[in-house]
């Protein structure tokens, strides 16, 4: 047998499959991007930064990562596209050598009550299939131990065919779940106080409805239960038999006639449930939200005490630990639990869970338990959390897309973040990030750098380099990069004290510590080491307390600016005044949007599996409104006219003249003291920057009335040059008599503090205590603690 000679190729001529080693972007017109063309190398780190909506986003996610993954959904058949997503081609006129993409960005996960970080990681899967081999006494399959399956019991007759016969036997059917039949595996049960529905010494007819928008003439709520006939509407409510409260309570859905139209009655309860608690009590209207909160208590399951699982899952155990023990511990006391087994017989699974959980320590995440619920983790946890299953991944040459993978993070975790991504890109893919701190930017191969401004003013592509480029370059960023912000000569004296004394609330450690008023304090420490759980947990939100976390603002795209602030409002009333008619014709969403698009301003085409295609529409040319309603002016200009003006022209409009509107123009002054003076007041939320969005959630809550303001990380998505403007902010709300308490890890935050509270000394049950209280001018001096000493290195003390 003879082999075929082989014709060697020279050494020098490279391979065709190597040329492609560039991904290619040109004529990108996403949202703001202003026909942006730029080279990304693969298998490199590169950084795109910038400052805060000048389109780092856009090109990254709206246009890279959407692109790659719509291709990839192309590849599907047909029949499998009818059951996915449809997604648009990004607007780019080339788009070349990309690789699959995997985006991992900020979105907060679920807020199911029984999504948890371990349903969200496959670890508690793991768990299960572990204590259903393993666990004393065996109770069953894996699905016995998860609290998000119900115990079912069915038995009857089936009818059997087999050829010309027809048989009836006997079946019988059985799952055993291991969901708490109590809570159903929420872990908490409501409870309602039916005081806060209505007035027991009032009748129906009187107004004994104190629910929001539930008003006595209307057909839809008060009527169903006054003409039901199950009920005596002009009896008070206090006076109603056992049946008729029971009716009114708890009665089951049956149809009735309300004025001659056939609608659904049903008990009080169950309406409430279904028309409030079903929803999300973040995406409620501020009124509607603190109804719930009022009316609806949750308390500890006492039946399961919180576990979530049925008795039988908690009485099966593997060394004395049960899975619910399991669950509750911190990750990496978990990690050398689950180290300490030694079983032949399941021995890939625990290498498996053993990786998973080790992969949680080592992103800095081992202060976590898997029972936490995965709607209360924070923006930078949720990210880290989804980052967990592609660690071990034996997938190379892919696209890994991360959003501001800092977030949430004290200058000491940054590092172990960085070693991350570097080690994503050294097993060969492409990672690409978007990021604003110095101490990432810094590890970067390649660094693209978008501005000059924001918004429209933004857009383009100012740098595309190394990092030392950067630094020698004249952009905001490089301008900005070696910024540090010194330490106050001298700081302000407090006015009083804020006590807080035994605080115990998660990992905290009978915490006692004095909060300064009148100043501006900063509660830092490594994640995980108890700033929440010390400034949410210990001092109520209420009167005179103003808590602006880092939930995300929830909006469709019919919301804008005007809409969430409530801008809209003023200017409507004063349309409408001007003009003499109702203010409703100056809502798109109501009476004066375009019959054709129904005030959507662009008309959505659907197109089964292929994207759904959206173009302006054509009768109101995309301004959403009738062309009888533009007829209607204030100071020379339409309504539509005014939500196409940016913030600061808005400012002026209604700061003077016949436009003169002081209601509208607070509202522009605060959204300009944030930095948003570029904003369009008609712009979706849905094309807003994570930056642009906690910008606007502040400057909605600067309206508020209290003393006390409570920042959650207010630094989010903000570039360098953005951090000196909320300082500035910062400085001005405590100048005029407020305090300030912000949790924050920014070191520019820090350093301009009047006082530091600085918690410790490590995270999980190593945290919990307060490491050092005092200026931080004490802090850089005394370097005791991983903040002092960061904080040394970063004002080169």
């Amino acid at each position: 047998m003879t082999r075929a000679k082989r014709a060697d190729t020279p050494a020098s001529a490279p391979h065709a499959g190597d040329s492609h080693d560039l991904i290619r972007v040109h004529g990108a017109r996403v949202n703001n991007l202003k026909d942006v063309s730029v080279d990304i190398p693969k298998r490199r780190l590169t950084v795109f930064t910038g400052v805060s909506g000048s389109g780092k986003s856009s090109l990254v996610f709206g246009t890279i990562a959407a692109e790659s993954q719509r291709l990839i959904n192309e590849t599907y058949s047909a029949f499998v596209q009818g059951f996915m997503p449809s997604l648009a081609r990004p607007e780019v006129d080339v788009l070349e050598g990309l690789t699959t993409a995997i985006s991992v960005d900020q979105q907060r996960m679920g807020s199911d009550p029984r999504s948890t970080v371990g349903t969200a990681t496959d670890a508690h899967a793991m768990l299960r299939i572990l204590f259903s081999r393993l666990g004393k006494p065996h109770i069953g399959p894996p699905s016995a131990y998860s609290f998000n399956t119900a115990s079912v019991r069915a038995s009857g007759a089936i009818t059997v065919e087999r050829g010309n016969k027809t048989k009836a036997q006997k079946a019988s059917f059985q799952r055993t779940g291991g969901m708490c039949v109590r809570c159903e595996g929420r872990g908490s049960v409501s409870d309602i106080d039916l005081s806060q529905l209505y007035d027991d010494t009032k009748s129906l007819a009187e107004g004994a409805f104190t629910i929001p928008g539930w008003k006595s003439d209307s057909q839809w709520t008060v009527q169903v239960y006054a003409q039901s006939g199950f009920v005596d509407p002009d009896k008070p409510i206090r006076k109603y038999t056992k049946k008729e409260l029971r009716d009114f309570l708890y009665g089951e859905a049956v149809k009735v006639k309300v004025n001659g139209v056939n609608l659904t009655y049903e008990g009080l309860i169950p309406k409430i449930q279904k028309s409030f608690l079903s929803k999300d009590k973040e995406a409620m209207q501020p009124h509607i939200r603190a109804f719930v909160e009022r009316a609806v208590t949750f308390t500890t399951c006492p039946e399961c005490d919180g576990t979530r699982l049925s008795e039988g899952a908690r009485s099966s155990k593997i060394k004395r630990i049960s899975i619910a023990d399991a669950c509750t511990m911190e990750i990496r006391d978990l990690a050398e639990w689950v180290r300490g087994i030694k079983e032949p017989s399941v021995a890939p699974l625990l290498d498996a869970l053993q990786q998973t959980l080790d992969s949680f320590v080592e992103i800095g995440l081992g202060y976590l338990s898997l029972d936490r619920p995965a709607g209360t983790l924070s923006g930078g946890e949720a990210q880290r959390v989804k980052m967990i299953r592609h660690l071990g991944s034996s997938l190379t040459d892919v696209t890994y897309v991360f959003d501001e993978p800092t977030i949430g993070l004290h200058p000491h975790d940054i590092e172990r973040m960085n070693k991350l991504l570097l080690r994503l890109r050294d097993k060969g893919n492409t990672v690409l990030v978007v990021e604003h701190k110095p101490e990432t930017i810094v590890i970067a191969d390649h660094v693209v750098d978008l501005g000059p401004g924001a918004g429209s003013g933004g857009g383009t592509v100012c740098f595309e380099g190394t990092v030392e480029g950067l630094r020698a370059g004249d952009t905001i960023t490089g301008r900005h990069f070696d910024d540090r912000a010194a330490v106050k000569d001298s700081v302000r004296e407090a006015t009083g004290a804020l006590e807080i004394r035994g605080a115990t609330a998660n990992n905290l450690r009978k915490v006692d510590v004095d909060v300064p008023l009148g100043v501006l304090v900063v509660v830092t420490g490594v994640a995980g080491s108890g700033k929440s759980s010390l400034v949410h947990g210990s001092i109520p939100a209420g009167e005179g307390v103003v808590s602006v976390d880092q939930s995300p603002i929830r909006g469709s795209r019919r919301s804008n600016p005007a809409t969430y602030t409530g801008l809209l409002e003023p200017i409507r009333k004063a349309f409408a005044k001007e003009n003499g008619v109702k203010p409703a014709l100056f809502s798109a969403n109501s009476e004066g949007a375009c019959p054709t698009c129904n005030g959507a301003g662009v008309i959505f085409m659907d197109l089964a599996m292929m994207a759904g295609v959206a173009t302006p529409c054509e009768d109101c040319e995309g301004k959403r409104y009738q062309a009888s309603v533009l007829d209607y002016h204030l100071g020379g200009r339409d309504i539509s006219e005014v939500l196409a003006m940016s913030v600061a022209e808005a400012e002026e409009f209604f700061g003077a003249g016949d436009a003169h509107l002081p209601a509208a123009h607070r509202i522009l002054e605060r959204l300009a003291d944030v930095g948003l003076g570029y904003l369009s007041l008609g712009q979706p939320l849905t094309t807003l920057s994570g930056g642009e969005r906690q910008r606007l959630k502040l400057a909605t809550h600067m309206g508020d009335k209290g003393g006390v303001y409570i920042l959650d990380e207010p630094t989010t998505g903000l570039h360098l040059a953005d951090v000196e403007q909320l300082l500035g902010l910062l400085d001005r709300l405590v100048d005029s008599g407020k305090s300030v308490i912000v949790v924050e890890h920014h070191q520019a935050v820090m350093a301009h503090a009047d006082w530091i509270i600085d918690l410790g000394p490590g995270a999980g049950h190593d945290g919990g205590k307060v490491v050092f209280e005092g200026t931080p001018a004490d802090l850089v001096e005394a370097r005791s603690t991983l903040t002092g000493e960061h904080l040394a290195a970063y004002v080169g003390g």
